[in-house]
């Protein structure tokens, strides 16, 4: 039973904008977006207001695909970036590019395809720094030889588990900044239920504590940032309660916790991930019931608009988990599955498969849902404003 006191998922008061009446994706099997309201708060927060104009002025001149691509990240196979993401790069139908231990064999050569993908941004119209990305927690889940060293769980159970969190931030700060990384897919803020579970079977939850989860968290962000390179926080609203068997990657998750436990134990890291500025939050694809019964979170605006954005006070850049996830099995294409997370308000649509036609297929699905109206102007602009920025406070 759900905390009595507690609001309700899908009341919080705010001064949210018109909703989009189109049912966006209803057509979608599985989906039921028909008549969803997609609120989003007409409030400017942390440089990130929400823009009425049509475009946003900076991307004034950007074709629709262009201006869809400034949401896309993009991945490939193997060590050598394909001519074809080269190619899109230069045309300006990228955000970015997120890396995996396929692509890497050693911090020079990476360093090295890293000029490259820089050298065909600058040859495009959009002047903005690449997001360049990868998973650095630190201890079994690394994509680059060294620092951090330590799991989060070593970490959390450490004498001084906020300074090693610190330690930890600038170690992957200054790991990533070395070889032209500007973004870190880390830390985890999920906060596990019992030993053995999803998180802690890898150890990449800091504690079964809130408290000290917030508080590492909070340290490695700060520091991590310190260095230049942005940190994600993940996987909101939390995927503490997740068995040891329930991987969002290979299927549909379903965690029945309570809005009291979700609210009092699973969120609870996050307030401090936002005071400490934390510039991106990536959400999960697991479904909540008690906020949202049918939605894996990620596609749920309820979900990412009123309970990260409303009650979380998050005003920063939203990504989603990876976009191919057995998770979503349900829930159509590629271009199906990145409609609906745009529309349910995830700023950057995360495409990790490995392939580059699977980037080109999401920004071609909302260039043309932008031009049909599927996908409202304001919104839309916001969210390229969002990542925008993001980028130009980067290197």
């Amino acid at each position: 039973m759900t905390d009595p006191t507690a609001q309700e998922p899908g009341t919080e008061a705010g001064p949210w904008l018109h909703p989009n009446r189109r049912g966006v994706l209803a057509g979608v099997a599985g989906l039921g977006l028909a008549g969803i309201v997609g609120p989003l708060r007409d409030a400017a927060r942390d440089g990130a207001a929400l823009n009425p104009a049509p475009r946003p002025a900076q991307a004034a001149a950007l074709s629709n695909l262009q201006l869809a691509g400034q949401r896309v990240v993009y991945s490939y196979p193997g060590l050598t970036p394909p001519a074809e993401l080269l190619t899109d790069i230069e045309n300006g139908q990228v955000a970015g590019v997120i890396f995996f231990g396929e692509n890497i064999s050693g911090e020079s050569q990476i360093a090295g395809v890293i000029d490259q993908l820089r050298a065909a941004q600058a040859a495009s119209a959009v002047k903005q720094p690449l997001l360049l990305m990868t998973d650095q927690e630190g201890g079994q889940v690394a994509r680059l030889p060294g620092a951090p060293t330590m799991s989060e769980k070593q970490i959390g159970a450490s004498s001084n588990p906020t300074g090693q969190a610190t330690t930890a931030g600038t170690g992957a700060g200054q790991n990533l900044a070395g070889v032209g990384m500007n973004v870190n897919l880390a830390p985890v803020l999920d906060v596990y239920y019992a030993a053995g579970d999803f998180d802690d079977q890898y150890q990449r939850s800091y504690s079964s504590n809130p408290t000290i989860a917030g508080e590492c968290g909070k340290a490695f962000i700060t520091a991590q940032q310190a260095t230049g390179v942005a940190a994600t926080a993940k996987h909101f609203p939390g995927l503490g309660s997740a068995t040891a068997s329930q991987n969002t990657d290979n299927g549909p998750v379903t965690l029945n916790v309570t809005l009291s436990q979700l609210r009092g134990t699973d969120e609870a890291p996050y307030p401090s991930a936002v005071a400490a500025g934390v510039k991106l939050v990536m959400v999960s694809w697991a479904i909540y019931p008690a906020l949202d019964p049918k939605m894996p979170a990620g596609l749920s605006p309820v979900v990412v608009q009123q309970e990260l954005r409303s009650r979380n006070d998050f005003w920063g850049v939203t990504v989603t988990d990876a976009l191919e996830a057995g998770a979503l099995s349900a829930f159509g294409t590629t271009q199906q599955r990145a409609v609906a997370a745009a529309y349910a308000g995830m700023d950057l649509i995360l495409c990790s498969a490995r392939d580059v036609s699977q980037g080109e297929q999401a920004a071609s699905a909302l260039a043309s849902a932008y031009a049909s109206g599927q996908l409202e102007p304001t919104p839309f602009n916001a969210a390229v404003n969002r990542v925008t920025a993001l980028r130009a406070s980067l290197s």
